[in-house]
């Protein structure tokens, strides 16, 4: 696989990845493994030449449904992210070197794992208070924030503020959620910063104030007329003053050997602490020092976020059992004796496939250690061997699908072993599950265990099922234990709604190997219908920027495959498909007809968004610098493509240039 092709299947992931976590508060992956590619991704992008794909630039989602979007008058951006003692000591280092020979002041206080918040006071209201959103806009989240207790309704301050910090919810609080909850039948959340995030990102504020909810404030944004104030702590003693809640535990830092006192005293109390944190966050005291340093795309310059190493715990591994995806893949999960990890409970792990078992020799019986990445996604990571007995054996992989008996394959370049059986009942249910999931058909109320229930009852065998068969039972679900008239109505509503899909969902929910929701996207405003898609050719396929030779191939092989082919035959039918809505070009538009090349970090736009609204107009965005190339629009940390551009002569723009010749 090629560079540009492995960074394209980069970016689609972290979009995935992305949507998850700021857009459904549902993790797919630790938070270690998500910086683990973004970090490669970022390479990538160096290796090639310049921001092909914004993956500098991004920070969070955009604002959910159902929300009014809050712009932000200074962006809220993230912050860089380090993982070992050289890294924080090349951080003190870069700020001697670029702005203060002379000693400097660093506040060190832990990270609070939760979700950020912007609070606008003008005159002592409370104007506006709103998430983080994908920085630039957020959602309003005004009337769920009054419901936290203690956060102030009314300040003192008589000019314009703006307060920012961290909504978070305690691991007492948490826990108690999650029993009550599981009691109710409701949904049960993974981790304390989900719960948190679930519950003031609720358009009913009175769900949001049924929760116990926590803040505190760490920073401020716009201030008018300006701050009083000269340094971190000085502000932190302001927004105390106004009756914000601050920082329980910081410290003001002289030097490295400070600072590493600070992270490891915080490490090694961690679980003392009342809420969960993952790290330390550093920032430079002075507030002039802040403003000489300035930010690059997405991080300030003059902070950090030195995250803690994963939490680990010895369990004894009683059994091994083999889960079967949508796509075939078989993956090995380990049964435990359950044990506490930073305050969850786990009792299974996951062990990733047969050569990963092999190349570690793991072995039933054996005391294993479990790590939960970012805190979330346990797994085993090393055997001890000392503990070991004679009575147990290696673990023996089998050759048979476990749910349909048919013999596993392994793809060419893959580890991963999958069942090839389309047939299979394993990888029906995860299809079935997948197609109803939020952010393909989201048929509200077809959870997993109803899916699986309507499976063993043969309602439901495939997606077409959804809306030709199980309408027809609902009368009996009525008069099922458990359910009864309004959950049948509920359900029988959700699946009408669903079949008012737009494409791009719709493409998504098929489950074309390595198709995320970003890339549904493009294929859906590329091809305008799902007749099109189906009929494109996998060169035509390959051509489209971000799909790649290798997703072409998947896509194509998936379209005219005849069992492909014979299911939309019938399920098409039963939708109302929402295409993309077409218009014609404006032929006169400046960018109508022009080769255009986008590099280095924007500040308004993903790469994506600024390629689809130049292609929108006209323009046929590629990747590549020629002398057949009319514009080159740069932003932050151009490269290679920027000084090849300005060799050939090609018109090269700046981000405000390409945003006024849009004419937004």
């Amino acid at each position: 696989m090629d560079k540009k092709t492995e960074l394209a299947d980069l970016k689609k992931l972290l979009d995935q990845y992305d949507r998850a976590y700021y857009e459904n508060d549902a993790p797919l992956v630790s938070d270690a493994e998500y910086d683990a590619l973004k970090s490669k991704a970022e390479k990538l992008e160096h290796e090639i030449g310049g921001d092909l794909f914004g993956v500098f630039s991004s920070v969070g989602a955009a604002p959910k449904k159902g929300f009014t979007k809050v712009p932000h008058k200074i962006p809220m951006l993230s912050e860089e992210k380090v993982y070992t003692e050289q890294d924080l000591l090349d951080f003190a280092e870069r700020i001697r070197r670029d702005v203060a020979p002379s000693p400097f002041e660093i506040v060190a206080e832990p990270k609070i794992d939760g979700l950020s918040f912007s609070a606008v006071y003008d005159k002592g209201e409370l104007v506006v208070a709103s998430t983080r959103g994908d920085s630039l806009v957020g959602e309003d989240i005004t009337k769920n924030i009054l419901t936290i207790q203690e956060f102030p309704h009314k300040i003192a301050h008589t000019g314009k503020i703006e307060f920012r910090g961290e909504v978070f919810m305690s691991k007492a609080d948490f826990l108690a959620l999650n029993v009550a909850n599981e009691k109710a039948g409701e949904k049960v959340f993974a981790n304390p910063r989900n719960a948190a995030a679930g519950s003031l990102r609720q358009l009913d504020p009175g769900i949001t104030a049924s929760r116990k909810l926590s803040y505190i404030v760490y920073a401020f944004g716009e201030v008018a007329p300006g701050p009083t104030w000269e340094t971190q702590t000085d502000f932190y003693a302001f927004a105390k003053s106004q009756g914000f809640k601050i920082q329980p535990e910081f410290a003001v830092c002289h030097s490295e050997r400070d600072m590493l006192a600070f992270f490891n005293h915080l490490a090694e109390t961690r679980a003392e602490v009342g809420f969960d944190i993952d790290g330390v966050m550093y920032k430079v005291n002075s507030l002039a020092l802040q403003r000489k340093l300035g930010t690059i795309a997405r991080a300030p310059k003059w902070s950090i976020a030195h995250k803690f190493p994963p939490e680990e715990a010895i369990s004894h591994l009683l059994g091994i059992t083999l889960q079967v995806g949508r796509t075939g893949v078989i993956t090995p999960v380990a049964e435990l004796d359950p044990v506490n990890i930073g305050g969850v409970i786990v009792s299974r792990a996951t062990l990733h496939n047969a050569d990963y078992i092999a190349a570690k020799d793991i072995r039933v019986g054996d005391f294993v250690g479990i790590v939960r990445r970012g805190d979330v996604i346990p797994q085993v990571e090393k055997v001890f061997l000392d503990r070991r007995t004679g009575g147990v054996r290696p673990f023996v992989f089998p050759d048979k699908c476990p749910s349909c008996g048919q013999t596993l394959s392994r793809r060419e370049g893959e580890v991963a072993l999958r069942c090839p059986s389309p047939e299979c009942k394993g990888r029906i249910l995860e299809q079935l599950k997948y197609f109803a999931s939020r952010n393909a058909l989201n048929i509200d109320g077809m959870g997993e265990k109803i899916i699986e229930m309507f499976c063993e009852r043969g309602w439901l065998s495939t997606p077409t099922d959804f809306f030709a068969r199980v309408p027809g039972h609902m009368r009996e679900l009525a008069k099922m234990e458990g359910f009864g008239k309004k959950s049948a109505e509920n359900i029988s509503a959700s699946i009408e709604k669903a079949r008012h899909v737009e494409l791009a969902k719709l493409i998504y929910a098929l489950g074309i190997n390595g198709v995320g929701s970003a890339t549904a996207i493009v294929l859906a405003n590329e091809y305008g219908s799902l007749d099109a898609l189906a009929e494109a050719s996998e060169e035509n396929l390959s051509s489209i920027f971000g799909v790649g030779e290798v997703m072409a191939r998947d896509i194509h092989e998936y379209f005219h495959a005849p069992s492909t082919r014979a299911f939309l035959a019938e399920l098409a039918p039963l939708l109302d498909i929402k295409n993309p809505a077409k218009r014609d070009l404006d032929t006169s538009h400046p960018l109508y007809g022009k080769t255009m090349v986008f590099t280095g970090s924007m500040g308004r736009f993903t790469r994506e968004d600024a390629e689809a609204k130049a292609r929108s107009l006209g323009a046929n965005p590629t990747t590549s610098v020629s002398k057949k190339t009319d514009y080159v629009v740069a932003g932050e940390a151009a490269g290679s493509k920027l000084e090849k551009a300005r060799k050939l002569g090609v018109k090269v723009l700046t981000e405000n240039e390409f945003v006024q010749l849009i004419g937004e």
